[in-house]
């Protein structure tokens, strides 16, 4: 990094050799060409899904993420960053644009290009990929004129600032790390920008090291890399760049908490507003159990008001202060389907309800009188819409996505049931365009969250609506509360995990949801109960391995992770993990448990387990399923496994997304409806498929002499 000293004596015309005007990247789709159509004339393609104009984080069940808005001092604007996938490239195509609050029309771009940056889960004290993509949220410079925000190219990522109104846009760091957050100077002056707190000598160290060799400890997971992971920190270097000159100076105190306060939390934070007397709306929890529904509460120095009505306790997402009332957005309702809008005047009984829809709304901010959100449901992709607080009216803004107008795509229908504890879930079936009552169809469980459109479940692999086009309904679940929610004296997420897990209470409870979401689809009339499959990733992917395991429901199955198994969990998940599973109370591996591990290993089951099953998964995750994988192969059970590479816990890259997407639809097409696409490039596939089927063992390769 250049030095202060240096940084400090640039000059004008240095500076704009140093800093040269963005090159754009040739993403003349980024916004759409044409308007929507008044007629659905044509079938979904992969394409479509993949290429979808994305807006906030992709995930429709994620309710507390920050905003992708940011609102103009003045009101009358708001700012917010485009991504769309490009196949033909296997990269993204990223806008900064903005748009009118008043009036209909497309937004202005103002930069163009940067590649995708992505999200590091914490995890155990450290940071871990996760292949989901970060809402990226810019800043307005206090005079309304200028934008700051983060872009990232050639692998790192640094703070960058527009013109509004299009009249160019440039980096303003050159930082060895990855830049994570950025605010403005009160004049506007100068940019603050924080870094992970030595970052880069955290590196320096580990390259160090790693000449003596890495010490094998907690810090390495080695499914992900033999390479030590960084130990997370909330703690930021924060330095400021002056705009005009370039000189770069360390931050002062409120400089520091203002840039600490724009950087991302890495844990979910309840909302709070703060009205501009200072009165605070916040929630509260009568217990420190975080399943505890959160009550709302005004606090005036050292008074406090709340609101004792149902409407103020549990699945509020957003507070806002309207004059002297709060605004609060909230899920409610059977196990939380819908949203809706209320306004609470502290000391009244009850708030008015404003708006109550099952379209899902996501990143709500107020501007003037208004609240800007997106809005997606199952059939319509997401675009950007403002809500009326005097009255809850919805009006569109910008719709992103105006070719999924003139698309053909199936019925969906929303079931609703309880699982054998009671517990409130629902599901959308989804049935093939054109369908006739009575035609029975193989059906294929997708889960395990169903919020917004309905895309291709948690984690995008498995095409809802390209599985009903090829004649294959689906139902997309949303899972149930959690087991653990009958004991309120669990005060930590910790001790939540382990009682879910005790005795696989929340797999049952998950697989009973399941298999009562499976028999309310049949009892339909148009579902053949003989032809079942089941997808999942992540929390979905346990829920198919206990199902495999503990019920003969599905005659066909696919996973993208994979799985818990006795000797795996405590080898390639690495010691942190292994330490973090026995608290919860898995056995350790010196220790044999056949009881322990009889419902949930697919190793241990392998010899009865005949359901065929399709393995996808990310390079730095595929070392997890090895025992299970083994063991389905060794005894000639019907099962295939791809890696991918550099892909992690949600594949990102546009190329493997849409073979995973092929081969998915190929998989249950072949198993459920005994139907082999004619390309030529897949003859080996059903080669192979066609010989599992047949239960004939693999061919074996001669032995090698040397």
């Amino acid at each position: 990094m250049v030095s202060v000293d240096v940084r400090g004596r640039l000059g004008i015309a240095a500076l704009c050799l140093l800093f040269p005007a963005a090159a754009w990247a040739d993403c003349e789709n980024v916004l759409p060409a044409h308007e929507a159509s008044s007629t659905a004339n044509r079938n979904l393609t992969a394409a479509d899904l993949i290429q979808l104009r994305e807006i906030g984080d992709p995930d429709s069940a994620v309710f507390n993420g920050p905003s992708p808005f940011a609102v103009s001092p003045d009101g009358s604007r708001i700012a917010y960053i485009i991504n769309r996938a490009d196949l033909a490239t296997n990269s993204y195509c990223r806008a900064l644009v903005v748009s009118g609050l008043t009036g209909v029309g497309p937004p202005d771009i103002v930069d163009r290009g940067g590649e995708l940056i992505k999200i590091m889960d914490v995890q155990r004290g450290f940071y871990l990929p996760s292949g989901a993509t970060r809402t990226i949220v810019p800043s307005w410079s206090p005079d309304g004129g200028r934008l700051a925000y983060l872009r990232r190219d050639n692998g790192v990522t640094q703070a960058w600032v527009a013109q509004a109104d299009g009249g160019g846009a440039r980096a303003v760091t050159r930082s060895d790390v990855d830049v994570e957050a950025v605010a403005w100077s009160k004049d506007g002056s100068r940019l603050l920008y924080g870094a992970r707190k030595g970052a880069a000598a955290v590196q320096e160290e580990l390259d160090r090291e790693g000449q003596s060799g890495w010490l094998y400890d907690r810090r390495v997971s080695p499914e992900i890399s033999a390479r030590p992971l960084t130990p997370a920190t909330e703690a930021l270097d924060v330095s400021t760049v002056d705009l005009r000159t370039g000189a770069v100076v360390p931050a002062d105190a409120a400089e520091q908490a203002a840039v600490e306060r724009a950087a991302p939390a890495d844990m979910p934070v309840d909302p709070q507003a703060i009205s501009a007397d200072g009165r605070k709306a916040h929630l509260k929890r009568p217990d420190t159990s975080p399943l505890t529904p959160a009550r709302l509460f005004v606090t005036n120095g050292d008074s406090s008001r709340h609101c004792d009505a149902e409407a103020c306790a549990g699945g509020i997402v957003s507070l806002w202060w309207q004059g002297a009332s709060v605004l609060i957005l909230r899920r409610e309702g059977w196990a939380k389907e819908a949203m809706a809008l209320y306004r609470w005047r502290p000391g009244a009984a009850r708030p008015t309800a404003l708006l109550r829809t099952t379209d899902v709304l996501h990143g709500c901010v107020m501007a003037a009188t208004e609240l800007v959100c997106t809005r997606e449901d199952s059939r319509a992709p997401r675009r950007i819409i403002a809500i009326d607080i005097a009255n809850g009216r919805m009006r569109t803004i910008f719709d992103p996505n105006p070719e999924f107008s003139g698309i053909r795509l199936g019925s969906v229908t929303r079931l609703r049931w309880r699982n054998d504890l009671g517990l409130e879930a629902w599901g959308d079936l989804v049935l093939p365009p054109g369908h006739k009552p009575g035609q029975k169809l193989p059906m294929v469980v997708v889960q395990y969250h169903s919020d917004g459109f309905l895309r291709g479940g948690t984690g995008d692999d498995y095409p809802i609506f390209l599985l009903a086009q090829r004649g294959i309904a689906v139902l997309s679940t949303e899972r149930p509360n959690f087991f653990a929610a009958a004991f309120p004296q669990l005060k930590t997420w910790y001790e939540i995990n382990a009682a879910n897990q005790k005795d696989w209470g929340e797999r049952r409870s998950l697989l009973s949801s399941v298999l009562t979401g499976v028999h309310m689809a049949v009892d339909q009339g148009d579902i053949d109960p003989a032809r079942v499959g089941i997808t999942g990733l992540s929390d979905g992917a346990s829920t198919v391995a206990f199902a495999l395991i503990n019920s003969k429901a599905f005659a066909a199955a696919a996973l993208s992770t994979c799985c818990m198994e006795p000797n795996t969990t405590a080898t390639y998940g690495g010691i942190a993990w292994a330490e973090w599973l026995r608290g919860m109370g898995y056995p350790p591996a010196t220790r044999d448990n056949p009881g322990f591990w009889s419902d949930m290993s697919l190793a241990r089951n392998a010899t009865w387990i005949d359901t065929p099953l399709l393995m996808q998964l990310a390079d730095n995750e595929f070392r997890l399923a090895l025992e299970a994988f083994g063991a389905l192969h060794e005894q000639n059970k019907p099962v295939e496994m791809y890696v991918y590479p550099d892909e992690f816990h949600v594949k990102w890259q546009p190329i493997h997304r849409r073979a995973v997407y092929d081969r998915n639809l190929d998989w249950f097409s072949f198993w459920l409806q005994g139907r082999e696409d004619s390309d030529a490039a897949k003859i080996e596939q059903y080669r192979r498929w066609n010989g599992m089927r047949q239960g004939t063992p693999p061919a074996s390769l001669t032995v090698p002499v040397r």
